[in-house]
């Protein structure tokens, strides 16, 4: 069992990641904390200090009178200032303590927030939910792993959203979950107390739950934009990952979500710069998005054609390999390392599919099916076409085609691939992900395979017939 004096230490102390001195900082009589919490600021407000402050307001307001005639005589006009901005929200440490029954997860922040926090089974997990942060925290202070602690992660999950998950190394009971302001020059803190439980009772507290509101699941539908009788072809570029899901890392430290984002928007600007096509973004910054959600905005847009970006890594005994890849969707995997591929990234959400429940079952798999048959033709059609471009401007892998059960390429309705552009774990594959040059080099061969794709089609419409 844990130490009183320990605990209070590490919910209260200034114990750093790193090199920093550790200090523990003693209770106060409740009068000061009354006291500080009256004058909040960055410092301690000391009796003294208001003592000063309320002879000065004193003085004052003797001389208001002659104060207000001088502002006459002057013509000077009374303003009232601005309420400041509220600061913005900043994470800068974390720690971890404990032991295998009860562990003590906190975050220093800049000020005091109100947070929501939740367990979710299978994998075991704590999700706390809080407003957008900036995280500036150590580096490789996600790597921790200690008492009920196994790993955790944290980043965007929607607008104005932040999110921390938590894994643990088996069921867990959030005994409590609360932020202390901040007093006597320590920083607000984020609390987590968590308490080894038995699987049953871990499900009875989840049916228990209010779950927020604002969960990433139950974000307001999107209304999509009017074309404005623009009859060109919209491409949907779908740049994996983001926000709380940072994908693969390369030895570097490089994200997946980020050489991906650079790569979509390369790849947007060179499609728009030709003017042929209307291109629209599953994600422009560090969001996250479901993957159902990615679906649904190519599905509700129309699109003609969806590309969902992404950077592989093989687990270091699992050899090497390099090169880029292009898959469709197929029930089954053509082989072992597709398969691999595509359950790590269906890992990245936990809804997928079409949403058909409006039609009886056997209707709704009937028309899925019928367009399914046609999506995958063309899926198949633009992915091999892309393999062709890819060659001129790209090293490919080994085999450079193959399919899978991507959930982001479910859409029955939309042709659909999945761009691996290469492999983070592969040193000279890594470098090239990091390039200006190769990005710009790379997805003008994409534009290519694109433009080779639409052209057919485009051609059978202008003469009257043809695919929308």
């Amino acid at each position: 069992m844990l130490l009183g004096s320990f605990w209070d230490a590490l919910q209260l102390g200034h114990t750093r990641l790193g090199n920093s001195p550790a200090a523990q900082v003693p209770l106060t009589e409740a009068g000061l904390n009354r006291l500080k919490r009256d004058f909040k600021g960055s410092g301690f407000v000391t009796a003294r200090a208001t003592a000063i402050i309320g002879t000065l307001a004193g003085a004052l307001l003797c001389d208001s009178a002659a104060m207000d005639a001088m502002a006459v005589e002057s013509n000077v006009a009374a303003r009232v200032l601005p309420a400041p901005k509220e600061q913005a929200l900043v994470a800068t440490d974390m720690r971890i303590g404990g032991d295998d029954k009860r562990t003590r997860f906190v975050v220093d922040l800049n000020r005091k927030i109100d947070v929501a926090a939740f367990t979710l089974a299978d994998p075991y997990r704590v999700v706390v939910d809080l407003p957008q942060v900036t995280f500036n925290l150590p580096a490789k202070a996600a790597e921790q792993s200690r008492g009920l602690v196994k790993a955790f992660r944290y980043g965007v999950i929607m607008q104005g959203g932040s999110r921390i998950v938590i894994d643990t190394k088996g069921p867990v009971h959030l005994d409590k979950a609360f932020v202390l302001d901040a007093v006597e020059g320590q920083p607000a803190r984020l609390v987590l107390d968590m308490a080894v439980t038995d699987r049953a009772s871990f499900l009875r507290n989840i049916a228990l739950e209010n779950r927020p509101a604002h969960s990433a699941t139950n974000r307001p539908a999107e209304v999509p934009p009017k074309s404005d009788g623009d009859a060109r072809p919209l491409v949907v570029l779908d740049p994996g990952h983001g926000g709380i899901d940072n994908g693969t890392k390369g030895s570097g430290g490089e994200n997946e979500k980020d050489i991906v984002l650079a790569f979509a928007q390369t790849l947007r600007e060179k499609l728009e710069g030709g003017g042929k096509y209307r291109v629209a973004m599953t994600r422009a910054d560090d969001t996250f998005i479901p993957l159902a959600e990615r679906v649904r905005f190519a599905r509700s847009r129309s699109a003609a054609l969806f590309i969902s970006i992404h950077a592989d890594a093989l687990p270091r005994n699992e050899g090497q390999a390099e090169g880029a890849t292009v898959y469709t969707l197929s029930e089954n995997a053509s082989d072992a390392e597709a398969a691999r591929l595509a359950e790590a990234e269906n890992k990245a959400d936990v809804i997928a599919g079409v949403d058909l429940t409006a039609e009886p079952d056997d209707v709704a798999n009937i028309l899925v099916d019928l367009a399914q048959r046609e999506t995958k033709t063309f899926s198949m059609q633009f992915a091999r076409t892309a393999v062709g471009e890819l060659k001129t401007a790209a090293r490919l892998h080994k085999h450079p085609l193959k399919s899978a059960g991507f959930k982001v390429l479910l859409a029955p309705d939309v042709p659909s691939v999945l761009v691996e552009l290469g492999y983070m774990s592969t040193k000279d594959d890594l470098k090239q992900l990091n390039s200006a040059a190769w990005r710009a080099r790379t997805a003008q061969a994409l534009v290519q395979a694109v433009d080779t794709f639409f052209t057919p089609r485009v051609a059978g419409a202008g003469a009257g017939g043809g695919r929308n």
